[in-house]
């Protein structure tokens, strides 16, 4: 495949990375030349020096022949223009990156308005991925796609667990919990249950649903998910605004503490639910005022790596609670296995493997119509998402009157920017976008899951 990433950060670094050993031709593009110079001669790619908003820069970099077009500049609104661009002069797939919180709410919009595949916000990513280390015990592995709207939760049925032997019917009509169970695995079998199927000691289930009705699963089950009920950030950047929004959401009251007074005022305005103080995070005497030693979760995410180690080992001294550390340089990710650190997130990495999957899906699947494909417990199920543009057999008819395939389920449906864990009386739109989770089957087309 070939493809063009325009902006030598961080990201694009880590994604070269990660996509040079699949056999892509790869030519990267920044107006930065020790950036290109640095990226050719670390990672054996082509370089192209100029601005991707230029058409003969596009040109130089080969976009005639371009399957995938990446911008992942600084800049949201270059990364936007890159990609609209790209679009008029050849018709290959774009994906931009874009940070700024105005756009947040427009994601879905714009990707549509500008004919984009995929619009990935990294500090949004990111801020995600330390919402579920807070929310949820170790006990429970979580995958997540579709640029986070979608979790799965994977949780081992022990001895003296509620559901051992318990019919899976009984979940909804007996704990009344609306939760999806998607996947089984037991022993070295995966597969889709049906709705008279028993859970056994030792089964890993697979399911998904919203963060009130999994607690309530959980808790139903026995057991205490012990979510975070308070936490602390330091560093009022726009991780920390995204993490603190997403943890109020869902009732963890959140303190930040940030040292730029005109940061706190915009956060303040921002997240009227949240407590803005005005301070130097590593000042230990600020921390245990503001109860760094009782809080539930601690997030260092300050601009400075070294100064979120030190925060972070520091808090882990102190406090029982969740650690997290945020690091950007993604170089010294060797050095910190040697450091006891309990969680340490790379933005980079994680905006990086989101476009990854979304490679390898376009290479396995370039004769389908389908978004994106994801592997599942290690390739054994897949998990397909379907754009539906048109009115078909699969529309406008409740799921349960549908004749669907065994070896398949319909675990999400996307509409107008909301995720609706569906039932038998839901039906599927035009306009809707659809996750099918299957373990056998191959679909290049969201029709393929009625029975023929």
């Amino acid at each position: 495949m070939n493809i063009i990433i325009v902006g030598c950060g961080r990201v694009s670094y880590t994604l070269v990375e990660q996509l040079i050993g699949d056999n892509h031709s790869i030519v990267v593009v920044d107006e930065d030349d020790a950036k290109v110079q640095y990226f050719t001669e670390e990672l054996d790619v082509m370089g192209v020096v100029g601005n991707g908003v230029d058409y003969q820069t596009l040109l130089e970099a080969g976009i005639e022949h371009t399957n995938l077009l990446i911008a992942a500049t600084g800049v949201d609104e270059q990364n936007l223009l890159c990609c609209v661009l790209a679009k008029k002069l050849e018709f290959c797939k774009t994906i931009a990156c874009v940070r700024n919180p105005i756009y947040n709410t427009e994601i879905g919009f714009l990707r549509k308005e500008l004919g984009l595949s995929m619009i990935l916000n990294p500090e949004l990513i990111a801020a995600n991925e330390i919402a579920r280390i807070f929310q949820f015990p170790p006990e429970i592995k979580i995958d997540t796609f579709t640029r986070g709207r979608i979790e799965l939760l994977h949780l081992k049925i022990t001895r003296d667990c509620l559901l051992n032997n318990y019919p899976l019917k009984y979940i909804h009509t007996r704990l009344k919990c609306n939760v999806l169970v998607c996947i089984v695995i037991r022993e070295d079998d995966v597969f889709i249950p049906s709705i008279d199927f028993v859970f056994r000691t030792d089964d890993t289930i697979v399911i998904i649903a919203n963060p009130a009705e999994a607690d309530s699963f959980f808790l139903k089950i026995g057991l205490h998910t012990s979510r975070a009920r308070t936490a602390m950030i330091v560093g009022g950047g726009t991780v920390g605004y995204y993490l603190a929004r997403r943890l109020l959401e869902v009732g963890i009251k959140t303190k930040i503490i940030e040292i730029d007074s005109r940061r706190c005022n915009e956060l303040s305005e921002q997240l009227p639910g949240a407590s803005i103080v005005n301070g130097d995070g590593s000042d230990e005497h600020l921390l245990a005022q503001e109860g760094i030693g009782t809080v539930d979760a601690f997030a260092a995410l300050t601009g400075i790596d070294e100064e979120n180690v030190l925060l972070s080992l520091y808090a882990k001294g102190i406090s029982r609670g969740s650690i997290v550390t945020k690091i950007n340089r993604t170089y010294y990710s060797g050095v910190l296995n040697n450091i006891q650190l309990d969680s340490v997130i790379f933005p980079s990495f994680l905006t990086a493997d989101y476009i990854t999957k979304y490679v390898r899906s376009m290479n396995q699947r370039t004769d389908s119509n389908m978004e994106n494909l994801f592997k599942l417990e290690n390739g054994r199920a897949e998990a397909l998402e379907f754009f539906i543009t048109e009115p078909s057999i699969v529309t406008d008819t409740p799921i349960r009157q549908l004749k669907l395939k065994s070896d398949l389920i319909i675990c999400s449906i996307t509409r107008n920017g909301h995720v609706i864990i569906p039932g038998g009386h839901d039906e599927l739109k035009v306009g809707d976008a659809v996750i099918i989770i299957t373990t056998r089957s191959i679909f290049y087309d969201i029709k393929d899951i009625i029975k023929r």
